[in-house]
């Protein structure tokens, strides 16, 4: 693992190579195509549809279950507490709002806030936004398989990253995991997210990234581009699906100028984190 800091220094350098020929201009790509702006949102919409009902069965098959590990690491970074207002963005199947919700749950957070602790409980809400219905319906139904159906500090919300309806500096969080790269417009998410943090909020993204290590990285585009697909066919009956989310991370941009975009938006003392050799990567900063 390694966590690297990042300085303004980058960004007059890294933001101009992506944002000039991406994000600007009226065509944005869908994995490796470049469709029209209006259409990416349908057509991403269409897979994550697809995917739904098989989401962490392939998450589980596609990682070999790391996917956990990585989501316990983004949620030991944001250091949750009682009574926190939080938003997870993209968050439809409840992976990371869960995981809030135990850590806030937890005995030893009960015993930290000994009285007050009922009252903080109270005011907690975990808001988990996505704009595709059908994730959300399954978050839903595993929240009530794991025992959060009464749960009313959890709030799930059907609604656009790139358009929030969340008030100006309401939130002390922000996650969002898997789903960033997805988006038509990194920066407006970026904005958004900015804008409804109060001071002092963290802003978190876990994603999939790219390999550092050349030898690891033939392995890791060989696994990619030949088994992932394969698999989604033979479990789920949905190759494209899987060959567009592929395909996407290659789209991503780069951990530097990712980082670069999150200082470009106002968040201070940006940095990342790389696991398993830049397979993913977590993304840090704060509104200050």
């Amino acid at each position: 693992m390694a966590l690297r800091m990042v300085t303004r220094k980058f960004r007059s350098k890294l933001l101009p190579m992506f944002s000039s020929s991406l994000l600007h201009s009226h065509a944005t790509s869908f994995g490796f195509k470049e469709v029209h702006e209006e259409e990416k949102s349908r057509m991403v919409g269409n897979v994550f549809s697809n995917v739904a009902s098989n989401y962490d069965l392939m998450n589980d098959l596609m990682s070999a279950g790391l996917h956990r590990l990585w989501k316990d690491r983004l949620v030991s970074k944001l250091n949750p507490f009682p009574g926190m207002k939080h938003l997870d963005v993209a968050g439809g199947t409840g992976d990371v709002a869960f995981r809030i919700l135990e850590i806030i749950n937890s005995v030893k957070h009960r015993a930290m806030q000994d009285v007050l602790e009922d009252n903080l409980h109270e005011e907690t809400r975990i808001f988990v936004c996505d704009i595709n219905p059908n994730m959300l319906n399954v978050g839903k139904k595993r929240a009530l398989e794991r025992g959060f159906g009464e749960e009313k500090s959890l709030i799930w919300v059907e609604g656009d990253a790139e358009a929030l309806t969340f008030e100006d500096n309401s939130m002390d969080g922000y996650t969002i995991a898997f789903g960033i790269r997805n988006v038509t417009h990194i920066e407006k998410v970026l904005a958004e997210a900015y804008r409804v943090l109060k001071r002092g909020g963290r802003f978190l993204c876990l994603e999939l990234s790219h390999v550092e290590v050349p030898i690891f990285k033939e392995f890791y585009d060989y696994y990619s581009f030949s088994i992932i697909p394969a698999i989604g066919e033979l479990v789920a009956g949905d190759r494209d699906s899987y060959q567009y989310l592929v395909e996407s991370i290659r789209r991503f941009p780069p951990q530097e100028t990712f980082a670069s975009m999150i200082a470009d938006a106002g968040f201070q003392k940006v940095e990342y984190e790389n696991l398993v050799g830049g397979v993913v990567s977590i993304h840090s900063g704060l509104k200050l």
